[in-house]
């Protein structure tokens, strides 16, 4: 039987030399946490002005950029992440290794059909989500949307979490669902471009609309 390249003590040079570079961004970040004054008085909510810009720029160059962009901007923002882990570790809260850890065991232990004997699932999205919301005890399959995220990203998440977990609740839309890329975006800034012009905020008349709609959705999972 063929080994993973996941099995102990079979990791291919190509993790090898992954883990060593990592090892060492860490020790260079713990380094400029001692002697840069920038470095050390930096905070989790100082940092988060650039965590997201360094994930903008992951998208632009994702999108637009070249696969040296996207090497760069993935490093940049892969320190954010070791940044953060420093700044906990500092506080006796955890540390990086810990990060990695907890990451590593969730993928093993979202992945049954792979890492266990579960036929792998016809749903797997849904599965996804059924797997994650008991793992993490919610109550509602709106539990753990970001609050952050900007209008459209959490509007999208919203219908993806109702369109995987129950009924096709919320706004009437077209019975006609198929629509390209090209078309739902100059639908959506079309949209935009006539709100505007009565002076209507695209975006805020967007957020009220979804806070409605998540209200009706946790209204039925109570029901």
């Amino acid at each position: 039987m063929n080994q993973r390249p996941d099995d102990v003590g079979s990791l291919p040079a190509a993790a090898q030399r992954a883990g060593e570079e990592f090892a060492r961004l860490v020790a260079v970040n713990q380094t400029l946490r001692i002697e840069c004054p920038w470095d050390a008085r930096q905070t989790h909510l100082s940092l988060v002005k650039h965590l997201i810009e360094e994930t903008a720029e992951v998208v632009d160059a994702i999108e637009v950029g070249t696969a040296d962009d996207q090497r760069e901007e993935l490093g940049d923002l892969l320190m954010q992440v070791v940044f953060h882990a420093s700044i906990a570790s500092d506080e006796g809260e955890y540390d990086i290794a810990e990060v990695v850890r907890g990451i590593t065991d969730k993928l093993i232990a979202r992945h049954p059909y792979v890492y266990g004997d579960a036929e792998v699932p016809d749903d797997l999205d849904a599965s996804w989500e059924r797997r994650k919301k008991a793992a993490k005890h919610r109550d509602s399959s709106l539990d753990g949307i970001a609050d952050a995220l900007p209008t459209l990203a959490r509007a999208a998440k919203v219908a993806q979490r109702v369109h995987d977990v129950g009924p096709d609740m919320g706004p009437a839309q077209d019975e006609d669902l198929s629509i390209s890329d090209r078309e739902a975006g100059e639908k959506i800034l079309s949209l935009v471009r006539r709100a505007q012009r009565v002076g209507v905020d695209a975006d805020q008349a967007t957020r009220a609309a979804l806070r409605r709609w998540e209200a009706e959705i946790r209204a039925a999972e109570q029901s």
